[in-house]
C-alpha cells in the first residue's frame, strides 16, 4: 500500500482531497549545460509514482496509483454518481489524468465521462502568476455535455492542484451549464504553493 498524507483543497467545489503533496523538498544543485537551474527534488510516495507517469510515461507507475487512490475513495463512493476528468492541458502520447481517471473508476464501480470539452487549445497556466491574467486564460474555455451532469453528484479528478483556477473554472461550468447537483474534487498531489 502506498503511503499518503492526504490534504484538503479549497475551491469553489463543496470537499476537495489531494492525497499527498507534490513534493516534500526541492534543492537547487547548480545549472545545467544550457543555463537551466536544476534541482534535487525529494517527493512523498504517491508523488514519485505521479512523477514517473506523468513525466517518464512509466505506466508501470499507474497501478499503485490507482489502487491507493480507489481506496481512499472507497467510503465515500456512495456520495457520487460519476467521475469527470480534467480535459488535460498538454498533449501527451499517454494521459496520465485519463488513465488515472478510468483505473480509479473501474475499481470503485463509478462510471467515468469525459463530457467536459475546450473551445479552444488551452494554455499552460503553470507559468503563469497572476490571478487576473489566469482568469482571462480559462474565460469561456471549458464547455460541458449536459446529458452527463444534469442532477448528478461529480466527482472531479485531476493528477495535480496548483492554484485551483482550472478546477474553479470547470467546477463553474459543471453547476450553471451542467446543472450538476455537487461538485467536490480529487487530486493525486498538491503543490506547496498556489502557482
Amino acid at each position: 500500500m502506498t503511503a499518503i498524507n492526504p490534504q484538503r483543497i479549497e475551491g469553489r467545489w463543496l470537499a476537495g482531497i489531494a492525497l499527498d503533496f507534490h513534493t516534500t523538498r526541492s534543492t537547487p544543485i547548480g545549472p545545467n549545460a544550457q543555463g537551466h537551474m536544476q534541482f534535487e527534488t525529494l517527493r512523498p510516495e504517491i508523488a514519485e509514482l505521479l512523477y514517473r507517469l506523468k513525466y517518464r510515461q512509466d505506466r508501470s507507475a499507474a497501478q499503485a496509483i490507482i489502487t491507493t487512490a480507489a481506496n481512499f475513495l472507497k467510503p465515500y463512493r456512495p456520495k457520487f454518481d460519476v467521475i469527470i476528468p480534467v480535459p488535460p492541458s498538454t498533449p501527451r502520447a499517454l494521459q496520465p489524468v485519463i488513465l488515472l481517471a478510468n483505473g480509479i473508476g473501474a475499481a470503485v464501480g463509478l462510471p467515468v465521462i469525459n463530457c467536459v470539452g475546450t473551445t479552444r487549445t488551452p494554455a499552460q497556466l503553470k507559468g503563469v502568476e497572476d490571478p487576473v491574467r489566469r482568469e482571462q486564460l480559462l474565460n469561456g474555455l471549458y464547455t460541458v455535455d449536459t446529458r452527463h451532469t444534469a442532477r448528478r453528484r461529480v466527482l472531479l479528478f485531476d493528477d495535480l492542484f496548483r492554484s485551483g483556477s482550472t478546477m474553479n473554472a470547470i467546477t463553474d461550468v459543471l453547476v450553471q451549464t451542467g446543472q450538476a447537483a455537487s461538485v467536490c474534487t480529487l487530486t493525486i498531489t498538491r503543490t506547496r504553493s498556489r502557482h
